[in-house]
């Protein structure tokens, strides 16, 4: 059987583009949650996983470590950042300019994710005609 890996970036892709838009849903839950008292901020590892998956993949090229990268095991993985800092005297540990910061800053990670899926597959229809 043929086996051609045509859509390696493009998972990898749509796999960062899930945890582009998990994160924008923790991050909504943060600012909706801003005066609750004794909450704290969450978010979510995937940078890292992806890093540390292509670092240790053994492979020599950036096209051989796509090909054989494990997505099922990029789970994002949530987690409560500064869970022992506090801003106000009600616990909660949220800054509302910071989380409009990352909100910002995730928006155009997935801008740019969402542009190269579709530079992907205008390179696979530009080579199927």
């Amino acid at each position: 059987m043929f086996c051609s890996n045509v859509y390696d970036y493009v998972n990898v892709l749509g796999t960062a583009l899930d945890a582009t838009a998990t994160r924008n849903e923790i991050i909504s839950n943060n600012i909706a949650n801003v005066n609750t008292p004794e909450y704290k901020r969450k978010d979510i590892r995937f940078e890292t996983e992806l890093k540390h998956a292509f670092a240790h993949s053994g492979e020599k090229t950036v096209d051989a470590r796509v090909r054989h990268l494990e997505l099922g095991a990029l789970e994002p993985e949530v987690y409560t950042d500064y869970a022992d800092l506090s801003y106000r005297y009600d616990g909660n540990n949220v800054d509302i300019d910071t989380e409009n910061a990352i909100l910002a800053k995730n928006q155009i990670k997935y801008n740019g994710l969402q542009a190269s899926v579709n530079k992907e597959f205008s390179n696979l229809k530009m080579v199927m005609k």
